[in-house]
Parts: C-alpha cells; sequence; structure tokens
C-alpha cells in the first residue's frame, strides 16, 4: 500500500452549489474546517456520515460528461494521501504511473489508462 484514499474530486462550475446538493442526497456536513485543505470559491467539500468525503473543484471552462457519449467522460479524480511525496511517486511509478505534475504539497500523475490521480502530502491535524 502507498497511500490512503483522501477523497474524491468532482468538477464543477460551482462548487458550494454541488456540495450543498450531495449532502442532501447523501447526509453530511458541508465544509467542515479541515487541516487537509482549504476552502474557498474554487473548492468546497461534504464529510459523509461514514467517514469519507466528497470534494468539488471549481473548473472555469467546465463542460459536463454526457452520459454514455464518450466524447463528453466523467470528470473526477482520487486524491491519495501520502506521508512522503517522493516516495510515493517512485512506487507509484513503479506500478505504471506517469508523474505530470506538482509542487510540494501535491504530486499528479495519471494511472495506465490515462486518468489522473493526486498524491497529498499528509497533515497533521
Amino acid at each position: 500500500m502507498i497511500g490512503k484514499l483522501q477523497c474524491v474530486v468532482l468538477d464543477c462550475h460551482y462548487p458550494a452549489g454541488l456540495a450543498h446538493f450531495y449532502a442532501a442526497l447523501l447526509g453530511g456536513e458541508v465544509d467542515r474546517p479541515d487541516p487537509r485543505w482549504s476552502l474557498d470559491d474554487e473548492w468546497s467539500t461534504v464529510h459523509l456520515p461514514g467517514g469519507e468525503v466528497l470534494a468539488f473543484q471549481r473548473v472555469e471552462d467546465y463542460r459536463p460528461p454526457m452520459w454514455p457519449d464518450p466524447a463528453h467522460p466523467q470528470q473526477l479524480h482520487l486524491d491519495v494521501e501520502v506521508a512522503d511525496l517522493d516516495e510515493a511517486e517512485r512506487r507509484a511509478v513503479e506500478l505504471g504511473a506517469v508523474p505530470q505534475t506538482g509542487d510540494r504539497g501535491w504530486r499528479v500523475c495519471t494511472d495506465p489508462a490515462g486518468h489522473p490521480f493526486c498524491l497529498v502530502l499528509a497533515r497533521q491535524a
């Protein structure tokens, strides 16, 4: 195991609105303070009753998916919390991931099929 799932991130135009939708649908608390990320107009979260977290990320030119049209694919990615970014990225690459970009707090990689995921540095509460 390299890390643990931190949250599932969905692209959208209005993060807070989508967070409130999913909180009404699934239960949970919108934008609960959490040291793992900041909350603003670009990012919103729902902490679900079972402990899972959904996150919503603003994308400027967001184009919604059109099920099942592959020309308008589904848009989400996984955030994987890790203790050491360099080691996690090295191990992910050994498994077939391709590094893309990032900074000191996270790294973006793609899985062998091209789906993006983020390795994010664990923060102490």
